[in-house]
């Protein structure tokens, strides 16, 4: 399991031009130099976070990318997931059935039970997630992460002794 480039990248932009206090918003071509991104990177990953209504771009020679929705409006899982996907789809066993043409463990898998949990997991705490949490230093992002991580060890608590 692996963050992918696409995914952190377009994470990346996504912040730059949440803390961009220009009015034009950010350029391709200043978020390709603030991130060290080739332009038709930038421009692919500006397209998708657009198409999916994350930015929005304004018109003219000094336009650029603007949120389309406040940060405490975008869900991080659903960024991530437009970006590359999920970890886990169901999809998954059927994309490796190794030689034959169905798994060998399609029936009683216990690795897929594995990978569902993970993705249960990770769905359940990137949920709670919105770009506004990553807005700021690392130190103010660590700490409203780690507060919500705590919630959800305390709720899992909470819900098993019950």
């Amino acid at each position: 399991m692996k963050i992918t480039s696409q995914e952190e990248y377009g994470l990346r932009i996504l912040l730059r031009i949440a803390k961009c206090r220009e009015k034009e918003g950010m350029t391709i071509q200043s978020l390709a130099a603030a991130e060290g991104l080739s332009l038709a990177y930038v421009a692919k990953l500006t397209r998708m976070l657009r198409i999916e209504g994350y930015i929005n771009s304004t018109p003219g020679n000094k336009g650029g990318y603007l949120l389309a929705r406040t940060s405490d409006q975008i869900n991080i899982n659903q960024v991530l997931k437009i970006l590359g996907g999920s970890l886990f789809e169901k999809s998954f066993c059927n994309d490796y059935p190794g030689i034959l043409k169905f798994c060998t463990n399609s029936v009683d898998c216990s690795i897929r039970s594995l990978w569902q949990m993970i993705q249960i997991n990770i769905d359940q705490l990137l949920d709670k997630v919105t770009l506004k949490d990553l807005i700021g230093t690392e130190m103010r992002s660590d700490k409203i992460l780690n507060g919500i991580i705590e919630q959800n060890i305390k709720a899992f608590l909470t819900s098993g002794s019950a």
